[in-house]
């Protein structure tokens, strides 16, 4: 049977080659460390999850994927690097989720780690049945974020009373579905809940954007060919 988030991925992956002309940079992701924030994501309902990824020294980008996205600007904390592995660093609602346990900070340097100690180099949040798009407090949270900030919105049914699908026509929108069109598709069920998409977003504390591409373990892009 066909991977569900494979397919997603293929379709994903075509949309950010299609557009790299109007990202400055990218980043790898393996398709293993995203279905872990995923289901961390859906865990979590109603609500949001923290996840903090430093970059994978171990895995430096392949020579084709830099052919193909690249190459690689050296604007953040880990690039030209895979996407290490992820961790939950909090669980909460949308205004508590972006500060850490106080065990994670200290008097002296928590101005200059922010709210979150900057244990990590790259940061994750999801967005339950809301689209991905920074908010204010995304926003300053990103201020000390030397990698690249992430936001996964996962659409779902049924939803828990107020957190009812939130949307907002505004701003570029990278779906992560694999039945694109007017119909809600259903694309599998976790936890009792249907899964009817996501989106996915990265950028950096500057406000750019980041061309977010989704790879093997070894960083080959997931659904694209490979460079002659």
């Amino acid at each position: 049977m066909r991977d569900w988030l494979a397919d997603a991925v293929e379709s994903y992956n075509r949309d950010s080659f299609d557009q790299r002309d109007r990202y400055p940079t990218f980043l790898l992701i393996p398709l293993e460390t995203l279905r872990t924030v995923i289901e961390w994501a859906m865990e979590s309902i109603p609500d949001e999850v923290l996840i903090g990824f430093d970059p994978d020294p171990d895995r430096p980008n392949p020579e084709y994927s830099e052919d193909l996205f690249g190459p690689s600007r050296p604007s953040f904390s880990g690039h030209g690097y895979l996407l290490g592995a992820p961790h939950i660093v909090n669980v909460g609602d949308s205004y508590s989720v972006h500060h850490v346990p106080e065990e994670w900070t200290d008097g002296v340097f928590s101005e200059e780690r922010g709210a979150r100690g900057s244990r990590f180099s790259s940061f994750l949040h999801s967005h339950p049945n809301a689209y991905a798009h920074p908010s204010q407090s995304d926003a300053e949270a990103a201020q000390w974020t030397e990698g690249v900030e992430m936001i996964l919105g996962v659409r779902f049914s049924p939803a828990p009373l107020g957190l009812e699908w939130y949307d907002q026509e505004e701003g570029h929108r990278r779906d992560l579905n694999s039945e694109p069109g007017d119909e809600l598709p259903v694309m599998t069920t976790f936890a009792g809940r249907k899964i009817h998409g996501f989106e996915l977003i990265g950028y950096m504390r500057n406000g750019e954007a980041v061309n977010l591409v989704i790879t093997e373990e070894d960083g080959t892009p997931i659904g694209l060919p490979l460079p002659p």
